[in-house]
């Protein structure tokens, strides 16, 4: 079973380099914190380690044969049970999308930087502690009023179409009405508010980035820079739409992207 925060936090390195496992793991002795107890040598092996060993932790390298860190997440999430935090390591910028949509902890390019490393450990000791101070929420029971909807009503062109909710690549709120777009087509919605919509779907995939704009993460295409240092995110529609993100949010995605 994994260690307790209180004491140390049980970590497994995953890549399929030698001398890239060698390297994070002599990085990590620095950190008392951290106790490494497996290392794998590819994806497949890292599933089944993670299975045995219940880490706290992964590092986690995106690129890896037979099976991808990314897909390994995938897989994890599908199967339920123990989900351990990770943090992703690469040699290349362009999974940070990937990255922010499957809710990494950190997001670190190699070589590993040992200032970046102790950034991703602090956050990984902060988010165990919040978890260990409020452990009801981690098992809760599924209220029936507040139930995610996998399955949402559209009105277009005078027919009521049945959608699945992660078809919506994202929705928008003009004059009290609700457009939602997906890849096919677009129309109104039935709810009230961008607020109500949001709170029947599944939170870990839709991101309201902006009072107007709810986005799904997966149909994300491209994150681009905008004005006074804030950004616009390029969706996966026909029309490519462009949709800023708050300044609040701009926060969020900074930090989530280490942008």
């Amino acid at each position: 079973m994994p260690q307790e925060v209180t004491g140390t936090i049980s970590t497994l390195i995953a890549d399929d380099e030698q001398l890239a496992r060698e390297e994070l793991s002599y990085l990590l002795r620095d950190f008392p914190e951290i106790e490494v107890v497996q290392t794998a040598s590819n994806g497949l092996e890292a599933l089944k380690l993670i299975d045995k060993a219940e880490p706290d932790l992964v590092f986690l390298d995106v690129q890896m044969p037979g099976l991808d860190g990314l897909a390994v997440i995938s897989q994890l999430r599908q199967k339920g049970g123990h989900l351990p935090h990770f943090v992703l390591t690469t040699a290349f910028d362009q999974y940070a999308i990937e990255a922010f949509r499957l809710e990494a902890l950190d997001y670190l390019l190699k070589p590993v930087e040992k200032e970046r490393l102790a950034d991703s450990i602090a956050r990984a000791r902060r988010t165990l502690e919040e978890k260990q101070a409020s452990p009801e929420t981690t098992v809760q029971t599924a209220d029936p009023k507040t139930a995610q909807r996998t399955k949402l009503l559209v009105k277009s062109n005078n027919r009521n179409l049945i959608v699945d909710a992660q078809d919506m690549i994202y929705a928008t709120i003009d004059d009290g009405l609700i457009t939602v777009v997906t890849s096919q087509f677009e129309g109104q919605s039935n709810y009230r508010t961008i607020e109500e919509l949001q709170s029947n779907l599944d939170p870990n995939l839709f991101w309201r980035v902006h009072r107007s704009f709810l986005v799904n993460i997966n149909k994300i295409r491209e994150v681009i820079p905008w004005f006074k240092s804030s950004f616009q995110l390029k969706m996966d529609d026909k029309k490519q739409t462009e949709i800023p993100v708050s300044r609040i949010q701009t926060k969020r995605l900074r930090s989530l992207l280490k942008i």
